[in-house]
């Protein structure tokens, strides 16, 4: 057999693979070469750093006000993370496992919510925000993203539930197990995998989202999360490159933290949902 033509395919397939990590990686080599840029700021960064430093970084973390701002995003996306995980997973199990009244009305109107552009729900939701009176406030903000959050995380999770056999519920029944024993020992290991892709889902609506932070927050800047944040940055007739890149660099590390741990958990209960299954 001649070795050419397989020589000659891992050589295309390599350059190919090359190719699509130099795309896909180069904005983010960009962004990070520019945060380490002292000559960034004035808008002249280059492919390599042309004077390294942390200035950017610490100018960014002081008084460009950042701290305060990655601390209300973390608290704004572990709740909402937590409380929308609870609720779509004690929901799913419902929908799921119990027959009652309007329960194919419910799946249905979750299914059309999901349909419906979320910058439609700008009004709406900051209309009930705002009879509530919880404008101005990160606490207002975590209500309209646990919200955003539900139609999807309970249509996820209800497939992951709906796929469990009822026998091993009833096998735990009849052993003994209650049921806060038996969700506990067998569904939840078995919807693991569902419950971290929402929780991916939860946590990127908090981390990232835009237009409802500004909406909900107005002018409350000591509220103000990352991506309103970042905003600040950006000038009438000039822009801040090192500052913005160095803001962006911040940013970025946490959501490769949190995908770096959800990971584990997602692999993890994808072999417990194999074993028990």
């Amino acid at each position: 057999m001649n070795p050419r033509p397989r020589l000659r395919s891992r050589i295309g397939l390599g350059i190919a693979v090359a190719a699509v990590l130099i795309f896909t990686l180069f904005p983010v080599y960009w962004m990070v070469s520019s945060a380490f840029d002292g000559k960034a700021s004035s808008g002249g960064q280059s492919l390599l750093p042309q004077e390294f430093t942390w200035d950017n970084f610490a100018f960014v973390l002081t008084d460009g006000g950042f701290g305060t701002y990655l601390r209300n995003s973390a608290i704004v996306a572990l709740v909402t993370v937590l409380v929308s995980a609870l609720v779509c997973l004690l929901a799913a199990v419902a929908v799921a496992r119990f027959k009652f009244k309007f329960r194919t009305t419910i799946l249905m109107m979750i299914l059309v919510v999901q349909m419906v552009p979320l910058e439609a729900l700008v009004i709406p939701l900051f209309l009930q925000v705002k009879s509530l009176g919880l404008l101005n406030s990160i606490l207002g903000l975590m209500v309209v993203y646990v919200a955003l959050s539900l139609a999807f995380g309970i249509w996820m999770l209800r497939g992951f539930v709906a796929a469990v056999p009822v026998e091993l519920e009833e096998a735990a029944y009849i052993d003994g197990a209650s049921w806060w024993r038996m969700f506990r020992s067998v569904l939840l290991p078995l919807v693991m995998p569902g419950l971290v892709a929402t929780s991916i889902f939860s946590f990127i609506t908090a981390w990232n989202e835009f237009i409802f932070a500004m909406t909900i927050l107005g002018a409350q800047t000591d509220q103000y999360t990352v991506s309103i944040g970042l905003k600040s940055f950006f000038g009438l007739h000039s822009n801040d490159w090192g500052s913005i890149m160095a803001a962006s660099t911040i940013i970025t590390v946490p959501v490769m933290i949190f995908f770096v741990l959800v990971q584990r958990k997602l692999a993890s209960g994808m072999v417990a949902g194999a074993v028990k299954g």
